[in-house]
């Protein structure tokens, strides 16, 4: 809707009635007529004071875009047309602006559209409060916690798709700003007995289909699970299908929701565990047994069901399957157990599926308020929604029913009271006199149900706790001995004598009269709906799982904790919950939304107005009217109503200069309204009789014609004047335009003609001018033919004359070399015979080697230099230049193969042929080395945070870094060291610790000695007098011997330029502090295999034994 089209009030363009306080006459018939007219033409909403009748349309409307969300942003409540977001726009204000804590309480019977109602309040607050990184998380995890709940509260029912079998009240909390910081949910009677049965046409909770339909193979596998259906109990297949609902498209937004909420992985896998285990139960069956003491037991039918359960929970499958055939009593220190027959069996199974669903929903809800709750301590706001199951008549009430009424009674007398707080509040603040209103008390019904000691849930308290057989009838009993005589209590069995004939109330039922009608419970399962009866041997059966969550579920079952004490009934704990939720709700400032559904069918455009009559009477609505009604029906802030209806009195209108009450009283005075019809507040004029206000309305509605007339023919003079203006303007203007026009076409026309002229003239001088230069061209190109064909002659008879001479010289040439050759030949005849074998013999043996050299072109071997081949010598002859061939070829490729080497391979093969010079023939070890590489850094000392200490101490590059073996000095055993070679220092480090031990320059190093052998064993001799040989030389043992001798000897010849002597002997002297001792190696076998072992044998003798 553009700007300037938006509505000032909620009487413009009514359809109907916008607030019934207005309607004229009140009865039921005209409100249920009042409410059709606005729902044929799509108007849903209606107000009754500041309390919105919300009725389900069943189909998508186009008043929930952001822009109607900008349209009722800021907006007084009455400004615009009924709507949900006035509502909320209003509440969040208030909250904001005013420091008043909201709630906003929303009913109705399933299918209403209450959680929708729900959904569009927290939409609407997430729009129009601030922007930013942190709020926009918290908006988005406070919205995504719907979807989570509802696929686990929510199933599809006969009259909604999507029904909320749960109470739900979520406190949101904002800071000074109005900026959501988080939130707390509060759920309420989650109907736990849908888990094992649904009526027909119903479904189990929505999160069992979708994880069917939506999860991979692979995940239903490791949860071990089938997709079909018809595969599990607990699933009814009549209803497993809905049309318009993808499970599997829902089970991704659920599972992409947990996410955003705050869920671990973990979390998440261990939830549907749950939920899969919870499905198999269903599929647990028995078979009676007799015991040889007479007595029935149950076993499990086929174990492979239960087996899979205890997989997916972490649970002894004997210690759950013993749970299911055994219940075991404690009273003080006696322990009584007794066998399940088969009914007892399906009952626990049944309970521990009811209990473990109902845990798990209880811990999401407290999983998500973790997630959602405000992570600040500053002093919040706090808006509250409550989405709770509305009234329920159906034609078998149960417990269930009964709880829910009981719940409904309390908000109802809530809602009249805080209604008529706030309106004796604001006749109080507006200085209006106060007079008393007549209404239902509905206290006396709560005090039926809730009393201490006559009340109905405390009696059923005290019979599932008396000792003794406990009935349903016993029950019945005690309530018709208690309550027999209340006026609201109806029971054929009481003694009350009025009942006894009255056939509409069967012998096993009562009847309470509610505050929306008469309702009529069943009394059978109250007793065990109450107790919600877990036996201890399934909690402790599920305390004992290995899945987290499960034993989260359970504490009672620990062993440790073990309560004798009979856990609290489902009764007295929804009682206390009740109670804490009323004194949260009267804390706070309320706003109602009562949803109505229009039709059984789930269908659009159809309205059933016995259907609408029966809501409207257990919804109260009517009550609500007149107790809005019962002093004044309207009132308005007096500059609105000012700005509204000034046009009715001249002095008023156009504007009025002064305050806007006197404007109203001078109004009111001009329209001569009685003065019993209205009254002045301080801020607002209240409005005694919807039909005065109507009549304000008709008179503006009139005034408003007149002043259109007015308007219109103003405006057409106004029209007339000004076009004849413009078209005088006009003339003048396109008459000087014409002038302008006529005399630029008579100036084109004589410049054309002359233009054309000068053309002429000068056409006429070019054409003279080019018959002039075209006649000097013609003998200039006579002239030069003529020289052409002259000089033509002289060349062609020159060139005769040339050719002639020649010729002449040529045949002169040609007869004098035919006769020097004839003389020559002459001549050549004489020595042909002694030169021919000479001849012969040079030319046959440059044919040979000419065949030689093809031959081996063809059949040259490999560019690899290891390669031995060479082709065999086809002549004698040529055996010094067969072989020098050879050699001339094997030096060219080995050139062309070293060509290749990068300088780190150059490097390693320089260090190899080191260590070929040095140990080939001379060290048994050398050649196990040749095929291994010389890596150098065997300890990753850069890249290991262990040597990070070591690394920091070393500043210079490291050659090697290796483990060796140090040998004790004194008893010849081992110990571990890092041996680091540098290109200055050789040191010793601690393995351990990474402590330097030793440091020795490499001028230092004098020798190094080794045995002949097949071992790791050498000697590195220090200087004499220098300081690293204050404590002796070092006797080393390394698995990489050659490398570290061969990178100590080249870099101690690049250091010093003088070669480190290597001394190979199987006996030499090493120098121990102040000691010479001699190192003999020796062969000998060997217990720990193929280890070499050092022994002190004296003090002058260390002996080594090599395999």
């Amino acid at each position: 809707m553009a700007k300037m089209e938006v509505k000032t009030s909620l009487l413009d363009d009514m359809i109907g009635v916008g607030d019934m306080v207005l309607l004229e006459p009140l009865n039921e018939d005209s409100f249920i007529n009042n409410l059709k007219k606005r729902f044929d033409h799509n108007e849903v909403y209606t107000y009754i004071g500041s309390v919105v009748i919300s009725i389900n349309p069943y189909r998508s409307l186009p008043i929930y875009t952001p822009e109607k969300v900008e349209e009722y942003r800021n907006r007084n409540f009455y400004e615009l047309s009924p709507h949900i977001f006035a509502l909320s726009d209003e509440a969040y204000r208030s909250l904001r602006d005013q420091d008043k804590d909201q709630c906003i309480l929303i009913t109705g019977e399933s299918g209403a559209g209450k959680t929708e109602a729900s959904k569009l309040v927290m939409s609407y607050v997430a729009a129009v409060c601030g922007k930013g990184a942190e709020v926009n998380q918290v908006k988005e995890q406070l919205l995504q916690s719907n979807p989570v709940l509802e696929a686990f509260g929510n199933a599809k029912t006969v009259r909604n798709d999507n029904s909320s079998r749960f109470g739900k009240y979520m406190d949101i909390e904002f800071d000074f700003k109005g900026d959501p910081l988080g939130g707390v949910i509060s759920n309420y009677l989650l109907e736990k007995s849908r888990v094992v049965k649904q009526p027909r046409g119903e479904r189990n909770f929505h999160i069992f289909y979708q994880i069917l339909s939506g999860a991979s193979e692979e995940f239903l596998c490791k949860l071990k699970l089938e997709r079909d259906f018809s595969r599990y109990n607990y699933l009814g297949l009549d209803s497993a299908r809905v049309n318009g609902v993808d499970d599997a498209s829902n089970f991704r937004t659920v599972r992409n929701a947990m996410q955003i909420v705050g869920f671990m992985d973990h979390e998440t896998q261990s939830v549907f565990e749950v939920v899969a285990a919870v499905l198999k139960l269903g599929n647990i069956e028995f078979k009676p047994e007799s015991r040889a003491n007479g007595l029935d037991e149950s076993k499990i039918k086929d174990k492979n069901e239960l087996k899979e359960i205890c997989e997916l929970t972490g649970i002894d499958q004997s210690v759950l399957e013993r749970a299911f055939s055994f219940r075991t009593v404690e009273a003080k220190q006696e322990k009584v157990s007794t066998t399940l027959n088969v009914a007892q069996a399906y009952y626990a199974r049944d309970a521990l599926a009811k209990n473990l669903y109902s845990r798990l929903f209880s811990w999401l809800v407290t999983r998500i308020n973790e997630s959602i709750k405000a992570q600040t301590k500053v002093r919040k706001k706090v808006m509250g929604v409550l989405d709770i199951y509305g009234f329920e008549i159906f034609e078998d009430n149960s417990f269930e029913q009964f709880i829910i009424n009981y719940c409904n009674e309390k908000l109802q007398q809530i809602f009249i009271e805080l209604t008529l707080k706030e309106e004796q509040e604001e006749y109080i603040r507006e200085g209006i006199e106060w007079t008393h209103i007549e209404y239902f008390n509905n206290a006396i019904i709560c005090d039926l149900i809730e009393n201490n000691q006559t009340g109905i849930l405390a009696m059923l308290d005290e019979e599932c706790l008396r000792p003794g057989t406990v009935t349903d009838d016993t029950f019945l009993e005690k309530l018709n001995q208690v309550c027999a005589t209340h006026q609201h209590f109806e029971s054929r069995m009481s003694k009350c004598s009025r009942f006894l004939n009255d056939t509409s109330l069967p012998h096993s039922c009562f009847r309470i009269q509610h505050y929306a009608g008469k309702v009529l419970y069943q009394v059978e399962g109250f007793v065990d709906k109450n107790n919600d009866l877990l036996y201890r041997d399934l909690s402790q059966a599920m305390w004992k799982a290995n899945h987290s969550l499960i034993k989260a579920l359970f504490p009672e079952g620990n062993p440790a904790k073990i309560n004798l004490k009979r856990p609290p009934t489902a009764g007295s704990q929804f009682k206390a919950s009740v109670a804490t939720l009323m004194k949260n709700l009267q804390t706070k400032n309320p706003n109602y939304i009562r949803c109505i559904k229009p039709n059984d069918k789930k269908a659009a455009h159809i309205f059933n107005e016995a259907l609408v009559c029966h809501q409207i009477r257990y919804l109260g609505l009517l009550e609500n009217v007149r107790v809005r009604r019962a002093g004044y029906a309207f009132r308005q802030p007096y500059e609105p109503c000012l700005e509204r209806y000034k046009m009715l009195c001249k002095q008023t209108w156009p504007h009025w200069r002064g305050p806007a009450r006197a404007g109203v009283e001078v109004l009111f005075n001009e329209l001569r309204i009685p003065e019993e019809e209205f009254s002045f507040g301080r801020s607002k004029i209240f409005i005694r009789n919807p039909r005065t206000l109507f009549k304000l309305e008709d008179l503006r509605k009139q005034r408003l014609e007149d002043l259109a007339t007015l308007i219109g023919k103003i405006y057409r003079g106004w029209k007339c004047r000004t076009r004849f203006l413009l078209m005088k303007k006009c003339q003048v203007v396109i008459a000087s335009w014409y002038r302008r026009y006529a005399q630029q076409k008579k100036y084109q026309k004589i410049k054309s003609s002359a233009i054309t002229v000068q053309s002429y003239i000068r056409g006429w001088k070019a054409r003279k001018l080019l018959r002039e230069l075209k006649h000097l061209k013609r003998c200039n190109e006579a002239a030069t033919v003529i020289a052409a064909y002259w000089h033509g002659t002289q060349a062609r008879r020159e060139l005769r004359r040339l050719k002639d001479d020649a010729r002449n010289k040529h045949a002169i040439a040609v007869i004098w070399a035919f006769w020097l050759g004839y003389k020559v030949r002459r001549e050549y005849r004489k020595f042909f015979r002694a030169n021919a074998g000479r001849k012969i013999y040079e030319f046959t043996l440059q044919r040979l080697m000419q065949k030689y050299f093809l031959e081996m072109k063809n059949k040259m071997p490999s560019l690899s230099p290891i390669d031995k081949n060479w082709p065999a010598r086809p002549y004698l002859f040529l055996d010094s230049t067969h072989k020098e061939l050879k050699r001339i070829f094997h030096l060219w490729r080995c050139k062309k193969y070293r060509d290749q080497f990068t300088d780190q391979q150059k490097l390693i093969y320089e260090e190899k042929l080191e260590a070929s010079e040095l140990f080939k023939d001379k060290k048994a070890l050398y050649p196990a080395s040749v095929g291994q590489p010389f890596q150098g850094a065997y300890l990753e000392i850069s890249e290991n945070p262990k040597y990070k200490k070591l690394k920091d101490a070393v500043d210079e590059k490291i050659i090697i870094a290796e483990v060796v073996n140090k040998i004790n000095r004194a008893n010849g055993k081992a110990a571990s060291r890092i041996f680091l070679l540098t290109k200055n220092n050789v040191l010793l480090a601690d393995q351990k610790s990474g402590t330097i031990k030793s440091e020795v320059p490499l001028g230092d190093v004098t020798k190094v000695s080794m045995s002949s052998q097949n071992d790791g064993f050498f000697a590195v001799h220090l200087k004499e007098g220098s300081e690293a040989a204050s404590k002796g030389d070092f006797l080393l043992s390394s698995d990489h011997l050659i490398e570290m001798a061969t990178k100590l000897y080249r870099t101690t010849l690049s250091q010093t330029k003088q070669k480190l002597n290597i001394e190979i002997s199987d006996e030499f002297l090493v120098q121990f502090k102040q000691d010479k001792v001699c190192v003999k190696f020796i062969q000998g076998s060997q217990k720990n295999g193929n280890i070499p072992t050092c022994k002190r044998k004296n003090n002058r003798l260390l002996e080594v034994a090599v395999p």
